[in-house]
């Protein structure tokens, strides 16, 4: 199991001096990898009585790419993952050239986390159609791997044409490790048939079990072997009790987990010293389960 953590992008704040020492901290303790969450735009909420999402414009997000540039600087060893890039919301031939700039400039560490997103305001401020987010994040997957691993690529596609071009450097890693978070039943597919793993967002109960059971039987018909495909479940501080621990471990363990992030998100933290001594705790605690 490979442990790492979720950048608290929501209570970080914006001091560059708080951000460097929680990312060189996380990486002291031991963890393996830094998970960062993604939004670029924020709705406000002043004429949406009606909004249920989980975000609004009053919430602090900082840009993936540029905060994950920042802590490959900063680090030695983090793995630097994305969890998720919202991906059809931007224009993938730019994203393949960040991606691959990120991995070479970190030495090969970055694993990209994508998802299709929720939220229909950021879609249509990004000039992008919410509607077919699914489905044209399917052709994307295809089109990154291409322009990752070849120097000249053509690619027509429904939303994606490429004629003869290439991106350069091509990254460390080729293709670079792409994970898909969600929990549709659609999504399990995806995951099954284009990504290298999956994100789970619950609790190892009897519907990740059937999720879990689901994807084996997907991977399966893909020609894929299930024991080589990774699974990241995220343990949250402030909703699982220090008791619960062990039970959360040990069930995602049997259903087949690879790697763990700690979020500690939601704690009532005002200071990156305190995020900090949560996973240290954490890390004692969990390294031993």
């Amino acid at each position: 199991m490979r442990l790492g953590v979720v950048f608290p992008q929501t209570e970080i704040g914006s001091d560059p001096d708080a951000i460097r020492a929680y990312i060189q901290g996380v990486e002291q303790i031991g963890y393996r990898h830094l998970l960062i969450y993604d939004h670029v735009l924020g709705a406000s909420i002043a004429n949406r009585p009606d909004w249920d999402g989980p975000y609004t414009s009053e919430t602090p997000f900082h840009e993936v790419f540029v905060l994950l540039s920042y802590a490959a600087a900063l680090t030695q060893t983090l793995e630097l993952v994305t969890g998720v890039l919202i991906l059809p919301q931007r224009q993938t031939a730019l994203v393949a050239k960040q991606a691959a700039a990120l991995d070479v400039l970190s030495g090969g560490r970055l694993r990209l986390g994508v998802g299709v997103g929720w939220n229909p305001v950021e879609y249509e401020a990004l000039g992008e159609d919410f509607s077919v987010r699914g489905v044209r994040s399917e052709q994307q997957i295809e089109l990154l791997r291409a322009l990752w691993t070849h120097p000249v690529v053509t690619f027509h596609g429904r939303w994606d044409m490429v004629d003869e071009a290439g991106i350069n450097p091509l990254p460390v890693q080729r293709p670079i490790p792409l994970w898909v978070g969600g929990e549709a039943d659609a999504v399990l597919r995806r995951a099954a048939r284009l990504a290298d793993g999956w994100f789970p967002q619950s609790a190892p109960d009897e519907e990740a079990r059937t999720q879990i059971e689901s994807l084996r039987g997907y991977l399966r018909e893909a020609g894929r072997t299930p024991e080589t495909f990774g699974i990241e479940p995220r343990l949250s501080l402030s909703r699982m009790p220090e008791v619960g621990w062990p039970e959360f471990v040990a069930g995602w363990r049997d259903l087949g987990m690879t790697h763990l992030s700690v979020n500690t998100m939601g704690m009532k933290f005002t200071h990156v010293e305190q995020h900090l001594a949560a996973l240290e705790h954490a890390h004692r605690a969990l390294a031993d389960l």
